[in-house]
């Protein structure tokens, strides 16, 4: 066991970007346990520019799923399921895609194609775009496949589903749970995506392991703080965060923020 030990912390990245990976998955508890969803917005366009994207999609996967259990029991019972299922669906339908495209593609690009994608999205939120009533099947199969085909890529299916969610007229509990809800079933088909395409290995292990504690402190806190916040404090906190995660990561910024 102690050589298991040792073997496993010579995999973990140097000390300094292990520092400032616990620093961005604590803000990415923070939110996630406040908001129910935001965590891969945060964690992984940063963690994208300190490790391998690949490596950093998979131990996330692992990470969030195990310590967001105690959410997911009861969003589960919170959740509108005729609108959270046929998304759900539709996004784990896709996920393989994502994945495959993940194997492949150029690090550079995928991070360029995140920061963009997590900027309109907040975007389009900030400006106050919604709509009401019941969402259309056919609207949330199509949110769902684009959620789906990012969670592969890049575990970051956050944008399409909360823009979706946000902008309707359920009330903050409701598009928490929602989110909730749909990030845990999700997971299940990028796990297995991961898997087919070998990205796990001891790297992984050890990194999942090292941020777990920094983690669930920062999801404990984040839930803690839902509980006690006006609901109108819902939205501009957490959109405001992940804006400025979105734009720090942009690796146009990178000669004066790395």
């Amino acid at each position: 066991m102690p050589q298991f030990l040792a073997d496993l912390a010579a995999r973990l990245p140097d000390t300094p970007s292990l520092v400032l990976l616990a620093a961005a998955i604590v803000i990415a508890g923070l939110v996630r346990g406040f908001s129910g969803f935001g965590a891969a917005m945060i964690f992984m366009p940063v963690a994208s520019t300190l490790i391998e994207p690949r490596a950093a999609a998979a131990g996330f996967l692992v990470l969030d799923a195990l310590v967001t259990l105690p959410l997911v029991a009861g969003a589960l019972r919170r959740c509108d399921w005729s609108t959270v299922l046929p998304v759900s669906l539709a996004a784990v339908a896709v996920v393989p895609l994502g994945a495959a495209i993940l194997a492949t593609a150029d690090t550079e690009a995928l991070r360029w194609g995140l920061s963009t994608i997590v900027l309109a999205a907040v975007a389009l939120l900030l400006l106050g775009w919604r709509y009401q009533g019941r969402p259309r099947l056919a609207a949330s199969l199509g949110v769902g496949a684009a959620a789906g085909l990012l969670s592969g890529v890049s575990q970051v299916a956050g944008p399409p589903v909360v823009v979706f969610w946000a902008a309707g007229p359920n009330e903050p509990a409701t598009i928490r749970a929602n989110l909730i809800t749909f990030f845990a079933i999700a997971s299940l088909a990028a796990f297995a995506a991961f898997y087919f395409n070998g990205f796990y290995n001891l790297g992984v292990v050890a990194l999942t392991l090292a941020l777990a504690p920094v983690y669930g402190l920062g999801i404990l806190s984040g839930a803690r703080l839902f509980g006690t916040a006006a609901p109108a404090v819902y939205r501009p906190v957490a959109y405001g965060i992940i804006l400025f995660a979105a734009i720090s990561s942009l690796p146009a910024l990178d000669a004066w923020l790395r």
